[in-house]
């Protein structure tokens, strides 16, 4: 079991890194997967050896080998947490020996791979990424039927999981929607619209109302300490997506112990 959990933490140190690369050149309209990588200041081009996760990162002493430029704490933090879910995900999720549990292994792995690269480009660019979004969504449809193929003429259509996600979507989305539309898009994006379209997809219903006020919560929290901090001001923007992803990550697989939680609270 060590084994594999190590493999699935390399695993995500990889796909971390590949996640760094895919927020940098959506923005610069760069080739994702044709063109070398390069440091963002001088170009040079990153060896190897120079571009192994995390290690070369401490081994580089956080700086270009050539330009001597600081090299951004996204890349290692991006890298390690992308590990550190993948771990999580292969430790709750996958049993060798159960084909069935590969497939939602799949499932999740990439949910949050995509999941990621929004919080981090929204995080730094103020903008969902529809090139991941609508993919993304498109994920979640086809494992959302793929799950429920089994139990095709053996189940109430009310059962399934594509009818819960699609529920969830639709009530996410209106939420957001109206929002968006009664301020304007000034308390809230259009894209976080469409956000909620996926959030719903993946945490089905009711889940989805636990994810949603987890991220209001989140996001207020989060605001105030920027205020306390002085990093932002009462009437400065904040990105809401990454709020959005945290409360649909800690939804996605914590729902339960979470609202039994909250339920044990009203038992006298």
């Amino acid at each position: 079991m060590i084994t594999t959990l190590i493999i699935f933490f390399i695993l995500g140190l990889a796909i971390g890194s590949f996640l760094n690369v895919v927020v940098y050149r959506l923005k610069t309209a760069e080739n994702i997967v044709w063109e070398r990588s390069h440091c963002p200041h001088c170009k040079k081009i990153i060896r190897w050896y120079d571009n192994i996760p995390l290690i070369s990162f401490i081994l580089l002493k956080f700086r270009c080998r050539y330009c001597k430029q600081k090299i951004s704490l996204q890349y290692p933090l991006v890298e390690f947490f992308t590990g550190a879910i993948f771990t999580f995900i292969g430790w709750r999720y996958f049993v060798a020996a159960d084909p069935m549990t590969w497939v939602a292994t799949l499932y999740y792995l990439g949910i949050v791979s995509f999941l990621i690269a929004i919080f981090v480009y929204d995080w730094l660019n103020m903008e969902i990424p529809g090139l991941v979004l609508w993919p993304a969504v498109g994920w979640a449809i086809v494992f959302n039927l793929i799950f429920d193929y089994s139990k095709l003429g053996n189940t109430n259509v009310f059962d399934l999981h594509i009818y819960s996600a699609v529920l969830a979507a639709l009530v996410a989305f209106l939420f957001f929607f109206i929002l968006s539309a009664a301020s304007r898009e000034k308390w809230m994006g259009m894209g976080d619209a469409f956000l909620a379209i996926l959030v719903g997809l993946v945490t089905g219903w009711p889940q989805v109302l636990l994810a949603l006020i987890l991220s209001f919560f989140i996001g207020a929290v989060v605001g105030i300490i920027l205020i306390l901090a002085k990093k932002k001001k009462m009437k400065s923007q904040i990105p809401f997506a990454p709020f959005l992803v945290l409360g649909t990550l800690i939804a996605m697989f914590f729902y339960v112990p979470i609202v039994g939680w909250y339920l044990s609270l009203f038992r006298f």
